[in-house]
């Protein structure tokens, strides 16, 4: 489809839907990416601006075309934190750093995309506290 070929392990689809549902899912999922490419070169674009700490090993190399591989990239490594005690559940994700917020904010998602996926599993379950 595009870039480096899907890193999957080999398996056997055994019927016609399943293939059919793989290859729309694929689709679909190539589309997202193109749309969120294209979403964020045209603000880098409308601002006049480039987006740098994308390439490993020369974090100040820019650019105004960037992929949406190498932006999915940056979000490598984020975590989500669940600590049980005493009954309770305590969520904490690691928190954004500069670059992903300006991908997100680039895409047109509001930061609650992030925040909103530490999810309480009970609602008067506390958060953990900044260190």
């Amino acid at each position: 489809m595009r870039g480096k070929s899907l890193g999957l392990t080999p398996f056997y689809l055994c019927s016609s839907t399943r293939i059919k549902g793989l290859i729309r899912l694929l689709s679909i999922a190539l589309r997202v990416l193109c749309l969120v490419e294209f979403t964020v070169r045209e603000a880098l674009q409308a601002k006049n601006e480039t987006l740098d700490h994308l390439y490993e090993g020369n974090p100040k190399r820019a650019t105004a075309r960037p992929t949406a591989e190498r932006m999915l990239k940056t979000f490598t490594g984020i975590t989500l934190i669940v600590v049980s005690l005493g009954g309770t559940q305590w969520h904490r994700m690691i928190p954004l750093n500069s670059v992903q917020s300006r991908i997100l904010d680039l895409s047109g998602f509001p930061a609650s995309v992030y925040q909103d996926l530490c999810v309480e599993s009970d609602d008067a379950a506390p958060k953990m506290s900044e260190p």
